[in-house]
């Protein structure tokens, strides 16, 4: 299978080097037949910067011919209008499309991969558990216990032993733990000392790379991988076999923990987590198969949506800072300033309330968010034939990509100045938050698609972030070549190395 998988790719690279050409003009190449995915392939680790040029050059918004495998087109935009009508205006309109639920065939029933219709039904089961007033007790537990038993010891470990760590792995570990812990209630540790290996982390890796490579691929092209058991699709069907063997077991082990405590029907106590919620209030209906295939498809979407995304975006905004130490020490200025007279030297920021009072670092993150979003490309599909705000017309045979990416550095959103880490553009005059509409910042989704667990986020973001600021000086070093991952998410490709001293 390995000679195989060396021949089919050898000829596609051969046929496609050969047509293979960078224009004069901004646009991809529209070759005949394969159209603009060959410069879409080859230029995929400079994707984020190549469609943000484009879009610059065009108005924000461009109609890239994909190939003949598909015959779909794919409308790429960052114009806030646009944003605004597909998102709210219509968002009846635009879902996601049975090319979505394909790229994503691996989270099943997922609430993540359904239309709005079904998706709406579903979320209210996801919003009553952050209502939970449970949640809200177990969540400064949860960020106390992982940053207490894995973060800081390591850090701790690094600084007296002067090793060099990759930011990013301790991160998604961090938020691995995290997640799975507030999602099944069971602790991975794969954020100990010695760095376990961590079957569960390796999957979710090989499944975002593969995710990705399916959006810039012909549907038909990785089918044919999926099929021969090649390539990027064969790591996937490994890797979700692995992911769901693992929720498997947590599900079993919960239920027969469940069966013992839930006698009395009610939510309560120490161990409170989504995985103990659902069983609770959804765990009868339908058979116990079907009721488990939901559960490891949510369960999965919640792993990829706590550990991807936060674990980036810190990874981003610990660079950002390192390369703008005036941000650095005004938020170790606002940490002083704010923490409480009686807290000792060595501290962890737990408390929600404490962590409110960082308006400084929130707007950091937000700054990070706007530059480096985890998530750079929404995917929308119409139902009927449209016309954009922009002028530009639609049918059901084009894919529409809202590029966040794009809008965090388009001038007409956030000024001349777009490219520069600016926190200070996101503070009220009132000392506060500023608000954003989400047709301008996309981090999040928007109208009836926002993320139900911002806050979430934010929270666990800003405890890590003030807790290694506050009690260690992480030095990133130099000579580091920074640029994002060929992945769904927007990581860096190589990690991010840094050195820890104590403060």
């Amino acid at each position: 299978m390995a000679f195989l998988e060396t021949i089919v790719f050898t000829l596609i690279f051969c046929i496609l080097s050969v047509l293979f050409l960078v224009p004069s003009k901004g646009l991809p190449w529209n070759w005949p037949f394969v159209k603009m995915m060959p410069t879409m392939y080859f230029n995929s680790h400079k994707i984020y910067d190549k469609i943000t040029q484009v879009l610059a050059e065009n108005n924000d918004t461009i109609l890239f011919k994909t190939s003949w495998f598909t015959n779909i087109d794919t409308l790429v935009t960052s114009d806030p209008s646009n944003v605004q009508y597909i998102m709210n205006s219509k968002f009846s309109l635009y879902q996601r499309g049975s090319e979505f639920r394909n790229v994503f065939d691996f989270l099943g029933d997922a609430v993540f991969n359904k239309d709005l219709d079904e998706w709406k039904e579903e979320k209210k089961l996801t919003q009553a558990f952050f209502r939970e007033n449970q949640y809200h007790k177990s969540t400064p537990k949860i960020i106390q216990y992982t940053l207490e038993k894995g973060l800081v010891p390591i850090l701790e470990h690094s600084s007296k032993n002067n090793q060099v760590l990759d930011l990013q792995t301790l991160f998604n570990r961090y938020m691995l733990d995290a997640t799975c812990i507030m999602a099944t209630g069971f602790d991975p540790a794969s954020l100990r000392i010695e760095l376990p290996n961590s079957p569960l982390l390796k999957a979710m890796d090989d499944i975002g790379e593969a995710v990705f490579y399916r959006h810039i691929l012909p549907e038909r092209l990785w089918k044919l991988q999926r099929w021969l058991r090649i390539g990027k699709e064969k790591k996937l069907a490994e890797a979700s076999k692995t992911f769901n063997e693992i929720l498997s077991n947590y599900i079993s082990v919960k239920r027969e923990l469940s069966s013992k405590e839930a006698r009395d029907k009610e939510l309560g106590g120490e161990n409170f987590d989504v995985l103990k919620f659902y069983l609770l209030e959804a765990g009868n209906e339908g058979s116990i198969e079907h009721v488990n295939r939901a559960l490891i498809a949510n369960l999965m979407t919640l792993f990829f949506a706590g550990r991807d995304t936060s674990g980036a975006l810190l990874t981003w905004f610990f660079w950002l800072i390192s390369k703008n130490p005036s941000v650095e020490n005004k938020i170790v200025q606002e940490i002083k300033k704010n923490l409480a007279e009686n807290a000792s030297q060595k501290h962890i920021f737990s408390n929600v309330q404490e962590l409110g009072t960082l308006v400084y670092l929130h707007s950091a993150l937000c700054e990070a968010l706007r530059l480096f979003p985890t998530g750079p490309f929404l995917l929308r599909v119409p139902l009927q034939g449209d016309i954009l705000p922009s002028g530009h017309k639609v049918d059901k045979n084009t894919k529409i990509m809202l590029c966040s990416y794009a809008m965090g550095r388009n001038t007409g959103i956030w000024g001349e100045d777009c490219l520069e880490f600016k926190p200070e553009r996101w503070l009220s005059d009132k000392g506060g938050i500023k608000h954003v509409a989400s047709n301008n910042f996309l981090a999040f989704s928007s109208g009836p698609w926002t993320c139900p667990g911002k806050e979430l986020a934010f929270t666990r973001m800003k405890a890590v972030a003030a807790t290694m600021i506050h009690n260690f000086h992480v030095r990133i070093l130099d000579g580091q070549n920074i640029v994002p991952s060929i992945s769904a998410i927007l990581t860096m490709k190589h990690g991010l190395k840094a050195a820890i001293s104590k403060r």
